[in-house]
């Protein structure tokens, strides 16, 4: 029996504001539907939203099929998060806790 890997073209590449040297591999479908989820229910100015807020606003505007539940959401929250903020798509205001936004800029 041999162990197949998914092709190359059902990842994408996703880096880390707090470790930005490492580059990771991750399921292309799921962090698509993150981002999209994230980008839509996200303010455009501080304070912005916290991560427990925001989860919970967009847990309706993710795939069932992807997330079916909301299962591993925080998981790929922070993953789609610290790969936006690297990026410079979105930021995080001042303070604790982390509230995120998106970078007026960014569409």
């Amino acid at each position: 029996m041999t162990d197949r890997k998914k092709p190359d073209s059902d990842k994408i590449e996703v880096r880390n504001v707090a470790s930005p040297g490492h580059i990771a591999r991750v399921d292309a479908a799921k962090y698509a539907a993150m981002r999209l989820a994230l980008l839509k229910i996200l303010p455009d100015s501080p304070p912005g939203l916290t991560v427990a807020a925001a989860k919970e606003a967009l847990l309706p505007h993710l795939d069932g099929g992807l997330f079916p539940g909301g299962e591993k959401a925080g998981w790929w929250l922070k993953c789609v998060q610290l790969d936006l903020e690297f990026k410079g798509v979105i930021a995080r205001a001042k303070g604790a806790p982390v509230r995120l936004f998106r970078k007026a800029d960014v569409a």
